[in-house]
């Protein structure tokens, strides 16, 4: 029997605070990534790293807020904890990759190109592995053009984020892209959900697994704590804002001494005050 799914149940609520959970992991994860290109090495890592959790955190949690909306009328729909758990950690392993990719190869070319894709599967792969985690009395179909457009959206939200991130522009500029990051991703997800079909069995009595409020809403409490975190980090990080790197000329430096200047040879040096220069003659001085 074919199920009634309905993925707004509570109406315009989840899809719009989806949204914003996605707009706020892209925009902490792409203004971390843009500041990794502005710091010196050694701190590189600890920021890609920082916006890899972001996005991750971000998209998983966008995820499961539309989630909390998915009912499927003929059946209760519960949750599988560890495939929850596993689609996370699969949403920050991938986007790390592509992240770190861009981060230390550059926005541009190849590297934009795979670090891109693999963002993209990435997200991908987290919307379907939460999927899988779906404990029904039913079984999950999917319409496979459908599908591969998900991906496709995927791929191509994450490429133009990560572009976006390289430009090493204002503030303004990564929540633009963050903005259209998370409709894009959003898209992606209500795009992924259009193709899914629930073939209800006859079976009564509720699946396996935990209900929605009893998993979710405590699981979310974790990633959601996280990109506070991380948004107190970007607040109180002025460069994060003004877009502006914080490598000096060595002699601007405290406690490193600026350079001699060096008198140019065809010049004659500074007058002190009453001094005058004196006019050499190039004629050989006469005995008298």
């Amino acid at each position: 029997m074919q199920g009634t799914v309905d993925g707004f149940s509570y109406g315009l609520v989840t899809p719009l605070v989806a949204y914003l959970m996605a707009c706020l992991g892209g925009a902490l994860g792409l203004r971390c990534t843009t500041r990794s290109m502005l710091v010196a090495q050694s701190w590189r890592p600890g920021w890609l790293a920082l916006g890899s959790a972001a996005i991750g955190s971000g998209i998983w949690t966008m995820h499961f807020v539309a989630m909390m909306g998915f009912t499927v009328k003929e059946t209760p729909v519960n949750y599988d904890m560890w495939l929850t758990f596993a689609s996370l950690g699969v949403a920050i392993l991938m986007v790390g990759i592509g992240i770190f990719i861009v981060g230390y190869r550059g926005a541009s070319g190849t590297a934009l190109f795979t670090g891109g894709t693999i963002t993209g599967l990435g997200i991908a792969s987290m919307h379907y592995l939460g999927m899988a985690g779906m404990r029904l009395n039913g079984k999950l179909e999917y319409n496979t053009l459908t599908v591969s457009a998900s991906v496709v959206i995927a791929v191509v939200a994450a490429t133009a984020a990560l572009w976006a991130a390289g430009q090493i522009r204002g503030f303004l500029w990564s929540v633009g892209a963050s903005l259209v990051m998370g409709l894009a991703v959003s898209g992606m997800h209500y795009t992924g959900m259009a193709a899914l079909r629930v073939h209800v069995h006859t079976a009564s009595g509720s699946p396996e697994g935990d209900s929605p409020a009893a998993l979710l809403a405590p699981l979310m409490i974790g990633p959601l704590a996280f990109l506070l975190l991380a948004g107190v980090v970007v607040m109180f990080d002025p460069l994060m804002v003004m877009g502006k790197s914080d490598r000096r000329p060595a002699e601007n430096k405290p406690g490193i001494p600026a350079h001699p200047a060096v008198p140019h040879p065809g010049r004659r040096p500074p007058l002190r005050p009453g001094q005058r220069h004196e006019h050499r003659s190039s004629r050989t001085p006469q005995n008298r």
